[in-house]
This record gives structure tokens, C-alpha cells and sequence, in this order.
């Protein structure tokens, strides 16, 4: 049995401002050849940023939009308009964006003129901005058929891919550009700007994207459970005693956000967890020390802490300082952050800081990790946890 320490401090806010880069493209073309722009967002990237930048996106198209909540999939009525998504068999349009098709690409792209298109990859440039008061691509300056852009159906079981071994993903000179060789307050404005863009999802849609994100890398048809470490069937889950649900690494009754579109849907920090082992966690802060968890090997707790296994300590931290940085009150959330205590409750902190940064650095991010960062950002969110690119800027931040 370990021991605790009881050392209790509050850390302060921070303001926050930035803007993305742009992505830049080619002139206007018209061709059934494969875009040849330099980076190619997937549908989800590109409805988390419609800020007016111009920008490559390549989907599956789904039908032609009439309003922002409206697409036809067939009796198609005009030329002008297409909505893509980033799997063919997507249904819903808040999932789909919205690119007008002008008179130089309607011959190619209408649906009125082309109803075959439907189910078909193509590649747009154009302007990220609103389109029937819905994310969309406007005044486009190329549409190519093809692509291959977007992903498999969410209810497909996808085989792991390639996970990024560079420094910080690969992204450093793209996605994390305004934050590189920055430290402290100014660090965490900038990574506040940066991962805050992303899509948001249902509490219904978290089931489907953990069995993509938490799947086993050796079991296709298995996820790995938080705690317990267990493969489990991805279609076993539910609230039976020995199935898995959505544990809460960030406790929703600390902020009290609950399961709401928002911070209480946010994968980043959404794990499998076998349901009794999560009821046993509860609204816990973490911490070292207290009894062994019979459940789940490795993990200890007591009256107001858990310590989880050590494979995971760090992968714990990280989403707890993803939260703290992500949530920063501005957006109609709770301003979350780190502390030192172990008995939070339902104020919108959670501790133990100091402990959290030591298992940062004691377990770095594995190849399961950087793969789910991946995911969520490629499919998912559109959005990564800066912390498994670079663990270093925790203590850069909260040193």
C-alpha cells in the first residue's frame, strides 16, 4: 500500500487568442483526376474550421442539401449544391458539409445533371465558410472525382494505421505552427486556440468512435478497457455487470457538465471501462495509494482517490491536462483545471496535479496512445491532445 500527500494549491487562468493557418491550393481546374493539393482535409476537419480559409476537402457525396438540417438523396432538383461526407453511408447532416457547385463544375458535379455521383469521392477547394447556414465549401476553385479521402463506416472495425513517430506527430509545422518554441501562459493560450476547433459529438456517437479509437491492436473485433486492461467485444457493451461502458477519465460531476454535447461527449478523455470497475471509480480524484482493486490488477483506491495500473498512469494524466486545457470557460463550459486536492466534489477542478505530472513523465505515450490521438483526430474530432505529441509542454506549462 503506498502513501499520500496532502499539499493543496489553485492555479490560475488564462486568456486565450489564435488563428489557423491556412491551407494553401491550386487554380481553377475541372478534371475527374485526383487533387494534387498539399494537404487534404477529411470532412470533419473541415466543419471544425470554417474561419474563411481556403482549403482542400475530399468526402463521399451524400446528396444535394435544400436547408441546413435537409439533403435529398434522390428527385435531386438542381446543380448547385452537393453535401459530402466522410463515409458514403453517412445519415446525418450535421456529419456532412455543404460545397457549392458554380456554374463552371455543374455540368461534372450537379446531381441533377449527374444523380450517379452519389457514393462517389470527390475532392473540392474552396472556402471553409457557412453554406444554408451550415458548414460548407464555397466559390470553389477545383473539384476532381476521386480522392479516396474520407474514412470506412464507423461500424466497420478499421485495421490500425501507421502511427506517426516525429516529433509531435508530425505537426508541428502545421497544426501546432503558433505554439512551437513557446512556454508558460503563452503556451497555453496557444494550444487552447488550437485544440478548442473540433467537431462535437453525440453521447450516442461516443460508442461508435471508442470502438474505433480503443480498439485492440490485436483483436479487430476487441477494445481495451481502461482499468481492468481486458479485451473485451465491441458489442458488449451496456449495463450489465461484466459489460463496458463510457468511463469519464475527466468526472463529469466535476464541472457537473454530465453527458452533454461538449465536455461530457469529448472522446479525448472518454474511455471503455468494465461497468463495475467504473462505479468503483466514480468521481474519484487521482492519487497514489489505497486498498488493491480486485477488479482490475494494478489499481488502488480509497475513500476519495483511484491510482489506475501503471500501463495507463500517464495516458490518465494526459487526458486530465488535454481537459484543463481544452475547457477554459469560454465557450459556455465549466473552466476546468488541475489542483491538489482529493476531495473536488463538483467544483470544475481535479487533482492531484503534482502526482499527474509524475506519471506524465513516468509512463510516455505507447503506440496504443498515439494511434487513438490519431483517430480521433483524423475521423473523429478533428482535434489531437498536445500532450501525447509532447509530453514535455506539460511541465512547460504547469511547471
Amino acid at each position: 500500500m503506498n502513501t499520500k500527500s496532502s499539499v493543496r494549491s489553485r492555479p490560475r487562468r488564462l486568456a486565450t487568442a489564435f488563428a489557423l493557418a491556412a491551407v494553401l491550393v491550386a487554380p481553377v481546374v475541372v478534371t475527374t483526376a485526383v487533387a494534387s493539393a498539399a494537404t487534404t482535409l477529411t470532412v470533419a476537419q473541415a466543419l471544425a474550421a470554417q474561419d474563411g480559409r481556403t482549403a482542400t476537402v475530399t468526402g463521399y457525396v451524400i446528396g444535394q442539401p435544400t436547408s441546413n438540417t435537409t439533403v435529398l438523396r434522390s428527385g435531386f432538383t438542381s446543380d448547385t449544391a452537393i453535401a459530402i461526407a466522410d463515409t458514403a453511408a453517412e445519415t446525418s447532416p450535421s456529419r456532412m458539409l455543404y460545397v457549392q457547385v458554380t456554374a463552371a463544375y455543374r455540368s461534372t458535379f450537379g446531381l441533377l445533371t449527374n444523380p450517379g455521383l452519389r457514393g462517389q469521392p470527390v475532392t473540392a477547394t474552396g472556402t471553409l465558410t457557412a453554406y444554408f447556414s451550415h458548414g460548407g465549401l464555397k466559390n470553389p476553385t477545383a473539384m476532381t472525382l476521386g480522392g479516396g479521402g474520407g474514412t470506412p463506416s464507423p461500424t466497420q472495425s478499421p485495421t490500425p494505421g501507421p502511427t506517426p513517430t516525429s516529433p509531435g506527430g508530425g505537426y508541428d509545422s502545421t497544426y501546432y505552427a503558433s505554439a512551437i518554441g513557446k512556454t508558460g501562459p503563452a503556451l497555453r493560450s496557444s494550444l487552447h486556440s488550437i485544440i478548442k476547433v473540433h467537431t462535437k459529438l453525440s453521447y450516442d456517437q461516443v460508442w461508435e468512435a471508442l470502438r474505433d479509437t480503443d480498439q485492440d491492436p490485436a483483436n479487430a473485433n476487441n477494445v481495451i478497457l481502461l482499468n481492468t486492461g481486458r479485451s473485451q467485444s465491441k458489442t458488449s457493451n451496456g449495463g450489465g455487470v461484466d459489460d463496458w461502458n463510457r468511463e469519464h477519465v475527466w468526472a463529469k460531476s466535476h464541472g457537473d457538465f454530465g453527458t452533454a454535447t461538449g465536455p461530457g461527449t469529448d472522446v479525448h478523455h472518454l474511455r471503455p471501462e468494465d461497468v463495475s470497475v467504473n462505479s468503483t471509480r466514480g468521481n474519484k480524484d487521482f492519487d497514489n495509494g489505497g486498498s488493491p482493486v480486485a477488479e482490475a490488477p494494478g489499481c488502488y483506491t480509497d475513500a476519495d482517490s483511484w491510482e489506475p495500473r501503471n500501463a495507463v498512469k500517464g495516458d490518465i494524466a494526459r487526458m486530465i491536462m488535454y481537459m484543463a486545457i481544452r475547457y477554459e470557460g469560454t465557450d459556455g463550459w465549466p473552466n476546468l483545471e488541475m489542483n491538489q486536492s482529493v476531495n473536488n466534489g463538483t467544483a470544475p477542478y481535479h487533482g492531484r496535479m503534482s502526482v499527474l505530472l509524475q506519471w506524465n513523465q513516468l509512463d510516455p505515450p505507447d503506440a496504443f496512445e498515439k494511434r487513438r490521438n490519431q483517430r480521433i483526430y483524423e475521423r473523429w474530432q478533428g482535434n489531437r491532445n498536445p500532450f501525447v505529441d509532447h509530453p514535455e509542454w506539460a511541465t512547460a506549462i504547469w511547471s
